[in-house]
């Protein structure tokens, strides 16, 4: 038994596991993994607590977008709503310009319908006027041509106007 090598190597580990155990070996081994497993649990809770974090700031930018997204939407609807307002408003204000443009277009033709018959009525009496001082002239002579020219032309002019 003494002659064998694993015997030896049994003797040898349990002097080492004895001279380890004198020297307080096991207790640092021990103390070092404590302290390596409250690193770890440390990083752990930290994770947790810095999961928790993200959870909640993702919670808050939903909250956010979804808040801004509604915005967005009543802020378009107010603007079709002002577009359909203004686009009624101005088809009303051009209704409203046709019709003043119309009414004033059709007094114009009216004034000028209104001249252009007196202007031809005018000439119509002037026309009448030499007309009849011609016949008269050429067919009655002396003062009372004279007279009944005058008294025509006079006549004429007051009727005619």
């Amino acid at each position: 038994m003494f002659f064998d090598p694993e015997t030896w190597v049994a003797i040898a580990f349990v002097i080492l596991m004895v001279v380890f155990g004198y020297l307080g070996v096991f207790k640092k081994a021990m103390v070092a993994l404590d302290h390596r497993a409250d690193r770890i649990k440390a990083e752990l809770d930290d994770a947790t607590r810095l999961k928790q974090e993200a959870a909640k700031v993702l919670a808050d930018y939903k909250a956010r977008t979804a808040t801004a997204e509604r915005e967005a939407a009543d802020i378009i609807a107010n603007a079709k709503s002002e577009a359909e307002r203004i686009a009624t408003e101005a088809k009303a204000k051009v209704e409203d310009f046709v019709a003043r443009r119309t009414k004033t277009a059709e007094s114009k033709i009216a004034l000028a319908e209104a001249q252009a018959l007196a202007d031809v009525r005018a000439a119509a009496a002037e026309a009448a006027v030499q007309a009849a001082s011609t016949i008269l002239s050429q067919s009655v002579k002396g003062q009372v041509a004279d007279d009944l020219l005058a008294k025509g032309i006079t006549e004429v002019r007051q009727k005619l106007n």
